[in-house]
């Protein structure tokens, strides 16, 4: 398992856009259909964009029409955690970086995998090694 990455706020500040501060440490949502990677097609391994922890594969990502890149599975269970969220008045599951806690998006059961989740994640949150 990768190492745990532990910065200040200050170097979390310095070295991610305003946008993907505001994402990754604020747990923003980056605005629907305005994300990069929403209709990216390009095969490889989308990375943690604060780590670089390798997160999901162009493999399992699919077009689930909801504005954000989904996939079906992470590449590496151990990367990827989950924890409840019951901001803005819902009861959702939070997509967390386990290398570096930062916010990636949330897990829905309405996928079309074979375990049936969706994992809707912001594109600021990722970079894409394009293989």
């Amino acid at each position: 398992m990768t190492s745990k990455v532990h910065r200040s706020e200050e170097e979390w500040r310095r070295e991610l856009s305003p946008e993907q501060y505001a994402v990754l440490r604020e747990a923003a949502t980056e605005p629907p259909f305005a994300g990069k990677y929403v209709y990216e097609k390009s095969d490889g391994m989308y990375r943690c964009a604060a780590c670089g922890a390798d997160l999901f594969s162009s493999e399992t990502k699919f077009d689930s029409g909801s504005g954000w890149p989904s996939f079906t599975d992470p590449a590496t269970e151990a990367n990827v955690e989950t924890r409840e969220d019951r901001s803005h008045g819902m009861m959702r599951t939070e997509v967390i970086c386990a290398t570096c806690g930062g916010h990636l998006g949330h897990v829905f059961d309405d996928g079309p995998g074979p375990n049936g989740l969706r994992y809707c994640i912001n594109s600021c949150a990722l970079e894409l090694e394009q293989s």
